[in-house]
């Protein structure tokens, strides 16, 4: 299968210190490697109802933003989740996009779990504080949500910022973007070592 990566950025704000360094993180991928870039911001998910007991999981119907996100999903090699460290963990918007994953999960005909498995989960976040262990929250997230899926995780490529552009500042953030990409994943693992 020819590699495709699907960014998915969690920020409530455009063109951020997260979405910044993950563009330069992509911009070092080879030409041949699809990329999709799908702000949940823009296409914002409704909130999860979770029905198990209650009812069965439909697919998303054509068209919709739930099918937009599963089939992009769906269709991805490579999984960037992009979103800014908001409270020690993932943004709102990125939370609500893995907890479809629990209704997918139990969708006839999609088998989101076999489809995503030994596919890879990424992260790319920036943060505000000088120590990156307030971090944590976030990276074990990402590979829980890797692991329980059996899929590899890359790891989270890390930003200082919270000004606009604060992150283009970073000389050591963006050295590790030329190369994070680049990196053999991991196979996910509970519980995770940073």
């Amino acid at each position: 299968m020819t590699r495709s990566f699907l960014f998915l950025l969690g920020s409530s704000r455009a063109g951020g210190n997260t979405e910044r360094l993950a563009r330069k993180a992509a911009e070092q991928l080879p030409a041949d490697v699809g990329r999709r870039w799908l702000s949940l911001a823009e296409h914002p998910l409704p909130d999860f109802v979770d029905l198990r007991g209650d009812g069965d999981h439909a697919r998303p119907a054509a068209g919709s933003t739930p099918a937009l996100f599963l089939d992009a999903t769906l269709a991805a090699t490579d999984i960037v989740i992009a979103s800014p460290l908001y409270w020690y963990s993932v943004s709102g918007q990125v939370k609500r996009y893995l907890d479809h994953w629990s209704g997918w999960l139990r969708t006839p005909g999609v088998d989101l779990k076999a489809t995503l498995a030994g596919r890879t989960l990424w992260g790319v976040t920036t943060l505000a504080h000088e120590e990156n262990e307030v971090a944590d929250p976030l990276i074990g997230t990402l590979n829980h949500t890797a692991a329980y899926m059996r899929m590899r995780f890359g790891g989270v490529l890390l930003g200082n910022g919270s000004g606009r552009e604060d992150v283009l500042n970073d000389a050591e953030a963006l050295t590790r973007a030329k190369t994070f990409f680049a990196q053999e994943p991991q196979a996910a693992r509970f519980p995770y070592e940073v």
